[in-house]
């Protein structure tokens, strides 16, 4: 919201244990009821946990609002069987499970949106079956003997593992497999092979990944091996998140994503707040705390990237993620020279989640098809590409903005709001991925334009106000700039400035102290020009003059203008 809106046997003996373990519950006690097939035929090595893994899954399905029908009949995959479920789990199957006719009335529920989950050795099944491969995500390899190792979760959005810490310690029989599914799947979490020995993936292991495939979802784990897995809370509950999204009854980005830097993942180096309130900072989670006031990243000012971050609101929570910014300590300036990606859902259908702050709405069918309720993590991307703005959420684009307001950039800083008491709101894995080929970078030296001339401080002068110009290009100091883009040039130790802050054609532009201010901030556009994002206006040459001392001055933004053409260093 606005910154300036008010604050408003062995298998028996587990079975038992699992009886006597509080099922792990979420918020999908609210789910929309609905069927799940646990299949567990095996043809090659048998696991003892098939038992109590089945009991487990019926446990969950009891307390959350779904029905189990378990089998290990390869005659139940028919076309007409397979469409009572809402997703089929593969618990611990071996080998060749499925005959041909079988194989293809599971490809025709797979396509027709229906949902798989793999456990454990369902990568060690159908190896023959390029389909299956492909929808589990990579097949079993060898593994070393049962022992403790530290998981690494990647993903702390998604159901299957939104519980979990960013490290989850456990003791399994740890898979290598014949390829890594990152490509392919989103990877949630992986194995450090420094904490166990066999590893045999190195560095990047996958251990548990969701995606989409062929028109449906598809979630796998590799654990899962032991009878005691299914009586760990926090398993039960990774395995409960893995059915919900295979079932459709949450939502997840699950599109793979590489080549993202994480800004924040429990550190908050290079981040600053602006105005009141905070956030607490625990868990590599932030949560918000009183306000109106940001979070923004003060290290980095950014153009063309990929911006992902997951957040949570417990209830009616109103917050946001801004973009577009010159640096500022005041969190007004944020939504004034940039804009706001609304999360709260309640508002006007300009300001709801999704929405471009009262500047345009989000598509609501796609939207509300995507977001999780209050108490659920969502993720977005914020996909921007020049002055154009694509909003993600939980993997599916709910809007599309153009920037045409020549008073602001979607270039600049990023923040996150906390917009008041009362207002919860929580944030996760905030990561960006610069897109190449277009993002400027710091540059020193000649800053040219009309005529080859060169913007030049008179006189060599580094007194507050002194005059800047053009002048024939010298290689002196006076004429060396360093360009921070979508932010200060500067040159012997002082900024580019629009005198007094003014917006009027012909305000002087000068040299002047450095104050992080509006007046100080430039933003170089695709069309050659330099505009100062607070006022509007351009750089310009006065009077279209080419002589040495030719002023310059700000004036109304003229693309097609040679006299507001400028080259900046590189």
């Amino acid at each position: 919201m606005r910154l300036f809106r008010p604050i408003l046997g062995a298998a028996a003996a587990v079975l038992a244990a699992i009886a006597c373990t509080t099922p792990a519950t979420s918020a999908s006690a609210a789910d929309v009821a609905y069927d799940v097939l646990v299949f567990s035929k095996t043809a090659g090595f048998r696991h003892d946990s098939i038992a109590v893994g089945t009991q487990a899954i019926r446990d969950l399905g009891a307390a959350n609002n779904f029905t189990v029908t378990a089998t290990e009949d390869g005659n139940q995959f028919t076309t007409a069987n397979l469409a009572r479920f809402e997703a089929v789990i593969f618990l611990n199957t071996t080998g060749d499970v499925l005959n041909a006719s079988q194989q293809t009335a599971f490809e025709s529920y797979i396509g027709a949106g229906g949902g798989y989950v793999g456990v454990h050795s369902a990568a060690d099944t159908e190896y023959d079956w390029p389909f299956y491969g492909n929808l589990v995500g990579a097949w079993f390899a060898s593994h070393p003997a049962i022992q403790q190792a530290t998981v690494r979760v990647e993903d702390r959005a998604h159901a299957a593992t939104a519980h979990l810490g960013p490290t989850w310690q456990r003791t399994d029989e740890w898979y290598n497999f014949r390829t890594n599914a990152r490509s392919t799947a989103h990877v949630l979490a992986n194995l450090d092979e420094s904490s166990y020995s066999g590893g045999g993936m190195g560095a990047d292991h996958p251990h548990v990944w969701c995606k989409t495939y062929s028109g449906g979802r598809s979630f796998y784990t590799g654990a899962g091996h032991n009878q005691s897995a299914y009586s760990e809370p926090a398993f039960r509950s990774h395995l409960l998140g893995g059915i919900r999204y295979a079932a459709g009854r949450t939502k997840a980005d699950c599109r793979p994503e590489t080549g993202y830097t994480a800004l924040y993942n429990g550190s908050t180096n290079g981040w600053s707040q602006a105005g009141p309130g905070s956030f607490t900072n625990s868990n590599a989670t932030l949560s918000s705390v009183g306000g109106l006031g940001m979070l923004w990243y003060s290290a980095k000012q950014f153009t063309n990237y990929s911006l992902k971050l997951d957040w949570k609101v417990d209830g009616d929570d109103n917050s946001g993620v801004l973009v577009g910014f010159p640096p500022s300590s005041d969190p007004n300036s944020a939504m004034n020279n940039g804009y706001e990606v609304q999360i709260d859902a309640t508002d006007a259908v300009d300001r709801t989640t999704g929405s471009i702050y009262s500047f345009k709405a989000a598509d609501q069918a796609a939207r509300d098809a995507a977001l999780n309720p209050p108490g659920e993590w969502n993720t977005y991307e914020l996909l921007v590409e020049g002055e154009r703005l694509q909003v993600f959420l939980n993997g599916a684009k709910i809007n599309d903005f153009t920037n045409t307001d020549p008073v602001r950039s979607l270039a600049g800083h990023i923040g996150i709001q906390n917009h008041g008491t009362g207002d919860d709101a929580s944030f996760r894995n905030i990561r960006i991925k610069e897109l190449g080929g277009t993002t400027p970078t710091n540059g020193t030296g000649p800053i040219k334009g009309l005529a080859g001339k060169c913007l030049d401080v008179r006189n060599g002068a580094t007194a507050d106000g002194t005059q800047v110009q053009i002048f024939t290009c010298n290689g002196s100091a006076r004429q060396t700039w360093t360009v921070t883009p979508n932010s200060t040039i500067k040159a012997l130790g002082k900024c580019l400035d629009v005198s007094g802050g003014g917006t009027a054609n012909g305000t002087k532009i000068q040299l002047w102290t450095c104050t992080g201010g509006t007046p100080q901030n430039w933003s170089a556009q695709s069309d050659g020009t330099l505009r100062n994002p607070a006022s509007g206006k351009c750089l310009d040459v006065s009077g279209n003059s080419s002589a040495d001392s030719t002023v310059v001055l700000l004036w109304t933004c003229n693309s097609s203008a040679a006299n507001q053409k400028w080259t900046l260093p590189q």
